[in-house]
């Protein structure tokens, strides 16, 4: 293993150990890369319930196996959070990193003019998916309303008006 490749391993290893990230991958699906990079960038920074709601009402065949490596992924987030007894909240999720990369081609041929045999490729894509948590924002308790006594008098806008320019 080259040098680059042992530090890009390592770099991986350390993503992945880091609290709050799981991720999945689907590799070998047998979508073309360019198909399925249509649905995965509507679904990229997006919180995992909406990303799941748009992944159900689309038309597209990649949507069903992207909503699979999705709900793969937060699945690996529930049982990391159990195993680790640290609690994670699903509402919370969302997509840090989505790719779609090439794998390999089926290669199949095709009968042509004059005996001839045309080569096609059946294209296949890996999906990666890593999901993190949000920071949640603690919520400051509402001031007190002010009482209309304590408030000073406000001017009117009647009075703003029947003034004349002169």
């Amino acid at each position: 293993m080259s040098e680059r490749a042992r530090l890009r391993a390592l770099r991986h290893a350390a993503e992945r150990k880091a609290i709050g990230v799981s991720s999945a991958i689907q590799r070998t699906t047998r979508q073309s890369p360019y198909k399925m990079r249509l649905v995965i960038d509507q679904i990229r920074g997006k919180d995992v319930n909406e990303a799941l709601g748009l992944l159900k009402f689309s038309k597209k065949h990649a949507a069903v196996q992207i909503a699979k490596v999705l709900n793969s992924a937060v699945a690996n987030a529930e049982f990391k959070s159990r195993e680790g007894n640290e609690p994670v909240d699903v509402d919370t999720l969302f997509i840090k990193h989505a790719i779609v990369n090439e794998g390999p081609a089926l290669r199949r041929f095709m009968p042509a003019a004059q005996g001839r045999a045309t080569p096609i490729r059946k294209r296949t894509s890996h999906v990666e998916i890593i999901l993190d948590a949000r920071e949640v924002k603690k919520v400051r308790a509402p001031r007190p309303a002010r009482s209309a006594e304590a408030s000073p008098p406000k001017a009117s806008k009647a009075s703003k008006s029947s003034r004349s320019k002169s």
